[in-house]
């Protein structure tokens, strides 16, 4: 790490981070605290769910099955071909 990278994390304004942020790639360690290089308040990021740049964690993603009916889709597809 280089003393202007310690600098940035030891003036203050960088929070440490939150335990959902264990395992994360984005941890910086600065002495015996640990910090998020991408933002300043890490438990802001997680209060409304995942964080987005979060590397350790995936979002889940649920795919619903809807049911078309036949005939309305036949008659979808044909009035596309001819107009």
């Amino acid at each position: 790490m280089q003393t202007n990278d310690t600098a940035k994390f030891s003036d203050g304004l960088f929070q440490p981070v939150v335990e959902q942020c264990d395992g994360c790639e984005r941890i910086v360690e600065v002495g015996e605290s640990k910090y998020c290089n991408t933002y300043v308040q890490p438990d802001s990021r997680w209060h409304l769910g995942i964080c987005n740049f979060a590397t350790h964690a995936k979002p889940e993603v649920n795919v619903v099955k809807v049911r078309i009916n036949p005939l309305k889709a036949a008659k979808r597809a044909s009035s596309k071909r001819r107009g």
